[in-house]
């Protein structure tokens, strides 16, 4: 009796004919949640504890710079995407169609490729130091110019790049808010900027605050930009600890106080917005009223949204274009084609099982409406919160143990070793790839099965259709575009991974984006510029599916 008041309380009512559905939804779960589990034990347990070390030396510096370079990119990512979106939203002007698109063409630029961008044309060799010295005859201490490889740069570069998590979501936010709340608001005496601050500001700060969280999540994971500024944070830390001092248990530590970060946020975001609840009004098909404007102002309003777009995609993209196209023949080789191969195989291998394991997962909480299936499925998405680098540390353990345990079998049954089958080879990196980003997958996958109706499902079992064969014929062919957008984001979001690629990838492996790393790293961007090239045109494609998506809702 008192288990069966316990089921009850959880909501169980499991059907035989459910339980394979909840068993993959569980086996998944556990999957995902290896690394984060690895990475608590090995840093609460390391063969080598350098806890008390880091935390007297070195640690309170990774932290300190990392809580500056968020709160600056967080703060910058805010006005720029919340700007942006009420401008684009509550103003007609003059090239309005094609900004408001075009402000999302930064997400296509990853961070680390506008740094090196950025710090070939604004260093003290870059053409405009050099073009500033001829025109002025000025030697080197005849004039300041701000450091581009600093923290206040490494902000500039990540914000440029990262507001657009902000806009795209604070746009859409705009675009769904009640014309009977801006008439109601515009009959009491209230301005437009007055609507803006006291009515659809507040209304759209969940929305805000999700787009920040994401912002915050994806500064606190990058590697590329603050390694080549020389900027410590906790993941430049990580792989110092790691790699440089040989010390895995400290870098376990390391990434276990950026999972707690990682919590941290998205508690807070929660907790920010727990007593908001809100309703929407009717439209009646109407749309919020833009406001024609014309003139200085109409120029000035272009003028500020031109900005980000011009800075944070058309300089670095018009630079990767002309060094891809001046070095096209020494770029364009047999290892440039590998790398391309070996982005696209991984890349697309990850977004078809992400895909996959999506459609498996959201089918399972769609049939089975208890809190088990629910929390099976909240810690499937976990690894997109989890930082690539932490992500690198809890996979390469729990696979080199694997490893090391057949190894060690093998050699003393059969007398051979198997050598390393998990770790150090492409599976580990799509492992990565798919851990990360199945969230992505899962979501935009719910999104569009969340709009068929039950009646459907319904309909097909009265028909004697199993749940597989009702997914097969009725579920997937409504939500392949859907499916098909998570497909191509989860594939455009792999091919510019980074710091999980690094620390995975096996011997002599290269992608795309480890190649624009390793030379750009060494000053030698023109040389890898057409490879950076390629990840920012293949990028194009899920702003193009973004803004669509935005239209449409």
């Amino acid at each position: 009796m008192q288990l069966s008041g316990t089921f009850n309380k959880l909501k169980l009512n499991i059907l035989p004919q459910d339980r394979p559905w909840i068993a993959s939804s569980f086996i998944i779960a556990a999957l995902v949640s290896l690394p984060v589990f690895a990475v608590l034990y090995l840093a609460l347990s390391p063969e080598e504890n350098a806890w008390q070390h880091l935390y007297d030396t070195v640690l309170p510096y990774y932290v300190k710079n990392t809580a500056i370079l968020m709160l600056g990119v967080g703060s910058l990512s805010f006005f720029i995407g919340t700007g942006a979106a009420w401008l684009v939203t509550h103003y007609d002007f003059y090239g309005k169609r094609i900004l408001s698109w075009a402000l999302l063409l930064p997400f296509a630029m990853p961070a680390y490729v506008i740094a090196y961008v950025y710090t070939d044309l604004l260093e003290y060799a870059g053409l405009v130091q050099v073009t500033l010295r001829e025109l002025f005859n000025w030697s080197s201490g005849d004039y300041w110019f701000p450091e581009i490889r600093s923290m206040g740069g490494a902000i500039w570069m990540m914000s440029l790049t990262l507001y657009p998590y902000v806009y795209m979501l604070a746009r859409a936010a705009f675009l769904e808010q009640s014309l009977s709340l801006y008439q109601a608001s515009r009959s009491l005496g209230s301005s437009p900027l007055g609507f803006f601050l006291r009515v659809s500001l507040p209304m759209a700060r969940p929305a805000i605050a999700v787009g920040l969280a994401l912002v915050l999540m994806e500064t606190l994971n990058d590697f590329g930009t603050v390694d080549y500024f020389a900027v410590q944070t906790m993941t430049a830390g990580l792989y110092d600890t790691w790699l440089n001092m040989g010390n895995l248990g400290g870098a376990a530590q390391i990434a276990m106080v950026m999972v707690i970060t990682v919590i941290l946020l998205i508690n807070l975001e929660q907790y920010s917005r727990r007593k908001q609840k809100q309703f929407s009004a009717r439209n009646s098909g109407r749309k919020m009223p833009a406001i024609p404007v014309k003139g200085t102002k109409a120029f000035i309003i272009f003028l500020l949204l031109l900005f980000p777009v011009t800075f944070g995609f058309l300089v670095p993209f018009g630079i990767l274009l002309d060094f891809a196209i001046r070095y096209f023949e020494t770029s364009w080789s047999q290892r440039f084609l590998g790398y391309a191969w070996n982005s696209f195989s991984l890349s697309m291998g990850a977004a078809i099982l992400a895909l996959g394991i999506g459609i498996l997962l959201t089918y399972s909480k769609r049939m089975n409406q208890n809190i088990l299936t629910q929390s099976f499925v909240r810690i499937s998405s976990l690894g997109y919160a989890v930082p690539g680098a932490v992500l690198a540390v809890g996979i390469i353990v729990p696979f080199a143990a694997f490893d090391n345990t057949i190894d060690a079998w093998m050699r003393e049954h059969a007398g051979v070793s198997t050598g390393l089958l998990l770790s150090g080879t492409s599976f580990a990196v799509l492992f990565a790839y798919t851990v990360r980003f199945l969230a992505v997958a899962s979501g935009a996958v719910e999104s569009s099965l969340s709009k068929v109706t039950l009646n459907m499902d319904m309909a097909s079992r009265s028909l004697g259709k199993s749940a597989g064969e009702t997914l097969k014929l009725i579920h997937i062919p409504i939500i392949r575009r859907g499916a098909l957008t998570a497909l191509l984001v989860v594939f455009v979001d792999c091919m510019k991974e980074l710091p999980a690629t690094l620390i995975l990838r096996p011997f002599n492996f290269e992608t795309l984006a480890t190649h624009v790393y390793q030379f750009a790293s060494d000053e030698l961007l023109e040389q890898c510029a057409l490879s950076a090239l390629v990840i920012v045109v293949v990028g194009i494609i899920p702003v193009i599916l973004l803004d669509k998506a935005i239209r449409q809702d």
